[in-house]
């Protein structure tokens, strides 16, 4: 295990003269836990973590208004403060130790899997990781390159989800529908290396001047490839670039139809039937999976479609093709979207179709996950 030396307060005088104080000048958060632990009463070990609390509490608010005492932390003060709760509201001294050897192990224990960079024994910490099967998100993040003109792209935060819980920085993605590139902005955010498949030229272009334009502090790879994702050779392709194989893949292919993207027959928008867009997507499915590695994982993001008064359940047909192809169903998740580009300022429009029509509009999306 790596090890990691937290070292809260340490410089705050005032606090550390007070007639208890619970962190000695100099001593660490991990020191002060080994010296509770070592503790025979209960009252003291909780007079000392009473003493803790306060003064964490009175650095929080000090870091709210702009102090970086806590910078340096490996807790943040939230999670800080409701670890040492639950020692205070330990009624043994047993369970007292129990909760001060997590919080230990949380201060000096870095527990890691395979595929991602979290650290397991501090998963209080990431709050902003989803872990449920309906993401509600908010407004579309346009800041830095992301922008939303581009019709049928996705939000940034489907990849920066996957990319936290399903990667590795320096690990590499593939996304095989780019579009206006924003999978490989979020490569160049989160420190991931990506590479990105786009039909057409234009649109290719206008990605790779966005994806530019985004700051790229880690020196991240990011590679735009130009050509028809159901027939391109992706290994030789990702053998230009130096590597074998992928660590995530990602696809946000047309909704069949729904929007006309080109005039182009490879263009899967342009399918003339069901089967047809379906036989054409399981191609992009079979060409990418030799180069995903085993036992990483594949979101494939897709909505259903509304054809002659009947609703195409494209979605799970989508799907289907993943798991013909040998591939096991992790997740699926339900994603809300509150307007289209092309239902913008049609809301009461819309609302008297459904009425007119006895449906529903549609207000979701599903990102089907996968494990090879």
């Amino acid at each position: 295990m790596d090890s990691i030396t937290p070292t809260l307060f340490e410089n705050d005088a005032a606090l550390n003269a007070c007639d208890d104080p619970p962190i000695k000048n100099g001593e660490s958060l991990s020191s002060l836990v080994e010296r509770l632990l070592s503790q025979e009463s209960l009252a003291h070990v909780k007079r000392e973590v009473s003493n803790l609390r306060q003064r964490c509490e009175s650095a929080c608010d000090r870091a709210r208004n702009g102090a970086s005492e806590l910078a340096d932390a490996s807790v943040s003060p939230s999670v800080l403060l409701t670890q040492l709760d639950q020692i205070l509201d330990a009624q043994t001294l047993e369970r007292a130790r129990y909760y001060l050897k997590r919080l230990k192990k949380s201060l000096t224990e870095v527990k890691t899997s395979a595929i991602n960079d979290l650290n397991l024994n501090q998963w209080q910490e990431y709050d902003d990781v989803l872990t449920d099967s309906l993401w509600l998100l908010g407004k579309r993040d346009s800041s830095g390159a992301h922008h939303a003109g581009y019709w049928g792209n996705f939000v940034p935060e489907i990849p920066r989800q996957f990319f936290k819980r399903y990667t590795k920085k320096g690990d590499w993605v593939l996304d095989a529908f780019l579009g206006s590139g924003t999978t490989l902005i979020e490569c160049r955010r989160q420190g991931r290396n990506g590479v990105g498949v786009e039909l057409q030229p234009r649109v290719a272009s206008l990605a790779e001047s966005a994806i530019a334009s985004e700051p790229n502090p880690r020196g991240i790879q990011t590679h735009v490839i130009v050509g028809d994702a159901a027939a391109l050779n992706y290994e030789a392709e990702l053998a230009r670039i130096g590597i074998k194989r992928v660590q995530l893949l990602i696809m946000h292919p047309p909704y069949w139809d729904i929007i006309k993207f080109s005039d182009d027959a490879r263009d899967l928008s342009n399918a003339q039937s069901l089967d047809a867009f379906l036989a054409m997507l399981g191609k992009v499915i079979d060409g990418t999976y030799p180069v995903l590695d085993d036992g990483r994982y594949f979101a494939l993001v897709i909505g259903d479609k509304y054809s002659g008064g009947e609703w195409i359940p494209l979605g799970f047909y989508s799907m289907q093709e993943a798991l013909k192809r040998g591939y096991k169903l992790k997740s699926i998740i339900v994603k809300n979207f509150e307007e289209t580009r092309g239902k913008r300022n049609q809301r009461e429009l819309w609302r008297y179709r459904a009425l007119v029509g006895g449906f529903y509009v549609f207000k979701h999306e599903y990102v089907f996950l996968f494990v090879k």
